[in-house]
């Protein structure tokens, strides 16, 4: 089984491309700003690989996937 993990947006980094939320409009979406809103929640087997399309699209590296919190539901 493979380890629990959340989404993260180092928010420093991110320019508001929307390449994320338009890769992965199910789990991502966006603010008035066009900055990401990304669940926090453990991400569920099947929305990972959307996750992984999303970190890939990002183009100044601003998203991530770490590991989830124990916190996290």
């Amino acid at each position: 089984m493979a380890a629990s993990q959340m989404l993260a947006v180092d928010r420093s980094a991110c320019a508001g491309h929307g390449m994320c939320y338009g890769t992965a409009p199910d789990l991502i979406d966006c603010d008035d700003q066009g900055d990401p809103i990304l669940p926090e929640r453990r991400l569920s087997d099947d929305e990972t690989a959307a996750a992984h399309d999303a970190v890939a699209a990002c183009p100044e590296r601003a998203l991530s996937l770490v590991e989830a919190t124990a916190s996290a539901s």
